[in-house]
């Protein structure tokens, strides 16, 4: 179902997962904006080649990755995961981050991860059971977040697909300093 010409704008964060990593999974950000346009969506922006994309569409979050999603195997044959936020949900994210604390020095060891569905209840204590000396899970803002440890998101048990199975859907994360520049990517929308 298509959202009606009258419905509002709405200012999306769309996170694809898995892409540009190494030489696979190429999604270039030119084209991903370019795609955008085509549907219909206005002033799309992407920040670094990891899959941040802010776009105004109509409609609700679940519309814009069911539109997406098949917009990506038809132009690059790849079956990307796409979770979508508003605006709104990014502003809390920021703002219920439990490691504020740690992220202030340590940007790329706090972790932000966002699940296509709501998470399951269980989830950081699934994960908790995984973790190592050292990490830190915690649900904050109806997201989870990840504290890692010395070894980094690197050395961690904590694998995405442990993670997908934990939260119940697939799951996408960005470091703090990612989720930071969205954020600042999205208040400066607001004062154009």
């Amino acid at each position: 179902m298509r959202p009606s010409k009258r419905a509002s704008l709405q200012t999306f964060v769309v996170l694809l997962r898995g892409i540009n990593v190494g030489s696979t999974r190429q999604v270039p950000m030119a084209d991903l904006r370019a795609i955008c346009l085509k549907l219909g969506w206005t002033r799309p922006e992407t920040y670094i080649q990891s899959g941040n994309l802010i776009v105004d569409a109509r409609g609700n979050g679940a519309h814009v990755r069911r539109v997406l999603e098949p917009e990506l195997v038809a132009r690059f044959g790849l079956a990307v995961d796409v979770v979508v936020r508003g605006a709104s949900n990014w502003v809390t994210y920021v703002a219920a981050n439990p490691f504020a604390n740690d992220a202030a020095a340590k940007d790329k060891m706090v972790h932000l991860y966002v699940s296509r569905d709501p998470l399951t209840s269980q989830a950081a204590d699934v994960l908790n059971e995984r973790a190592r000396t050292g990490e830190r899970i915690h649900i904050a803002g109806g997201a989870l977040w990840i504290g890692y440890g010395a070894p980094g998101v690197a050395g961690s048990k904590l694998t995405p697909s442990l993670i997908d199975k934990a939260c119940g859907s697939p799951t996408t994360g960005r470091n703090w300093k990612t989720v930071l520049k969205i954020r600042e990517m999205l208040a400066a929308r607001n004062k154009a």
